[in-house]
């Protein structure tokens, strides 16, 4: 990044949002810094990719006037002015209009977790919590078939630990989503 395109030492998510690095990456506001996002794995790839595609039939099927996002940018209710995170998929069922730059109240976040990013996808489930609307967190894992759920309680509480799937049914009460797990990931060499 040349000189000219740095950002000022702290950015609000209105100077985020405006800010143009001219580098061709994509970034995510964490407290205040602007962070590259580092490109996925064919595998992520194509996790994004079905998963968007399934859910969005199924979505679609349920007329539901809900909607998966890829790659929706997201704020966090904890630090509001200092972070934009930008989760893989999103789903919410407000309505959207032209133009939007942030996705007004997600019910259910998707993250896919490589072994790169590991500590930032958790540091932004950690921030996901934070969002009233947000019911389901999903992080799947792009080098094992697995997946972790975080379900928001009745209580509006969050669980001390994630569900972890690694067989059988992944299901998104958020959504009335239901498919077997090994489904999801045969087509990636995962399966093989």
């Amino acid at each position: 990044m040349s000189a000219s395109l740095k950002p000022p030492v702290h950015m609000t998510v209105e100077e985020f949002l405006e800010w143009d690095p001219g580098d061709g990456q994509r970034y995510e506001l964490v407290d205040g810094a602007p962070h590259a996002m580092a490109p996925g794995t064919t595998t992520h790839g194509f996790l994004q990719g079905e998963l968007s595609r399934r859910i969005g039939n199924h979505l679609r099927e349920r007329r539901s006037g809900c909607a998966v996002l890829v790659n929706p940018g997201v704020v966090p209710r904890v630090l509001a002015a200092d972070n934009y995170r930008v989760p893989d998929l999103a789903v919410t069922c407000s309505p959207l209009t032209t133009g939007q730059l942030i996705l007004p109240d997600p019910i259910l976040i998707i993250e896919i977790l490589s072994p790169s990013n590991r500590a930032e996808t958790w540091a932004n489930v950690r921030a996901y919590t934070s969002i009233p609307s947000v019911q389901e967190i999903l992080v799947l894992h792009s080098t094992a078939i697995a997946a972790e759920l975080l379900r928001r309680m009745p209580d509006g509480a969050w669980p001390e630990r994630t569900e972890e799937i690694t067989s059988g049914t992944l299901a998104l009460d958020s959504i009335g989503f239901h498919m077997a797990l090994a489904e999801l990931y045969d087509r990636t060499p995962l399966a093989r």
